[in-house]
C-alpha cells in the first residue's frame, strides 16, 4: 500500500513541476529563492520516484535528468516562459541530490528489514 502511495505522488509531482514549468509565469506558484525552489522541486521529484522504483535508481536519475533538460527546452514554446543551462543545472543538481538520498534510503531501508 505504501509503495501504491508513494508512486501515485511521484507521478502527482511530475504533473505539478510540468504545470508549473509550463504555464504562464502568472499562475506559476512562488514560495521563496527561485534556485531554491528548483532544486528542492527536483530533489523531491527524484526522491519520490526512487522510493517508489527502487530497483530503477538509474533510471530514475536518468528520467529526473531527462525531465529537467526537456522541461527547458519546451519552455521556449512558451511566448513568456524561457528556458536557461543555469536553471536545467540547479533542476539536475536537485534530481541528482534527491537519487541519491533515495539511493542511501533505499540501502538503509534494505538493510533494516533483512534479517541478521
Amino acid at each position: 500500500m505504501f509503495q501504491r502511495i508513494v508512486i501515485i505522488l511521484a507521478w502527482l509531482m511530475l504533473l505539478a513541476i510540468a504545470f508549473a514549468t509550463l504555464s504562464p509565469i502568472g499562475l506559476r506558484p512562488h514560495l521563496g529563492d527561485v534556485s531554491g525552489e528548483r532544486f528542492l522541486a527536483f530533489a523531491a521529484l527524484a526522491l519520490l520516484f526512487g522510493m517508489a522504483y527502487p530497483r530503477h535508481l538509474w533510471l530514475v536519475a536518468f528520467m529526473v535528468g531527462g525531465v529537467a533538460v526537456g522541461l527547458e527546452v519546451l519552455q521556449h514554446l512558451t511566448p513568456d516562459r524561457h528556458g536557461r543551462v543555469p536553471d536545467a543545472l540547479v533542476k539536475l543538481s536537485g534530481g541528482f541530490a534527491g537519487a541519491g538520498l533515495a539511493y542511501v534510503l533505499s540501502g538503509t531501508m534494505r538493510k533494516m528489514s533483512s534479517p541478521d
